[in-house]
């Protein structure tokens, strides 16, 4: 019988908006993620094995996520690419005009090659790979 300690996969991510159609453009447009799912208030996109799903943000059945400071991030958001990729998302990123909130840095602690910007929610997104 499984438990908790069991759990061996994430299946999907819900990104709680004040911004739903802004938002979604973003992950639709700029980061070019398939929508696989498109319902009144909820929306999915498939993200390799994971759905990054966005509702919006307020009363909803299980709870009320009340409100969120401006200009705070409610989740960092990593996305693992090849290491030669960082620095090509990092170009598109720039020429679709998003704000970068640090450039692709090389982390030797980590082993990582890192790129970190917010989406329109303000979550910190951060395209990475290993080295």
């Amino acid at each position: 019988m499984m438990s908790l300690g069991g759990i061996a996969s994430l299946d999907y991510v819900v990104v709680l908006c004040s911004k739903m159609e802004e938002t979604r453009a973003f992950y639709e447009n700029v980061m070019g993620f398939p929508v696989v799912e498109d319902v009144e208030n909820w929306v999915s996109f498939r993200v390799g094995a994971t759905l990054l799903t966005l509702r919006p943000r307020g009363g909803f059945p299980v709870c009320d996520d009340g409100p969120r400071p401006a200009g705070s991030a409610a989740v960092q958001l990593a996305f693992r690419v090849p290491l030669q990729a960082v620095d090509r998302c990092h170009e598109e990123l720039v020429a679709k005009g998003v704000p970068i909130l640090r450039e692709p840095t090389d982390l030797p602690k980590w082993r990582h090659r890192t790129l970190f910007f917010r989406d329109p929610e303000d979550n910190v997104v951060e395209i990475y790979a290993e080295f």
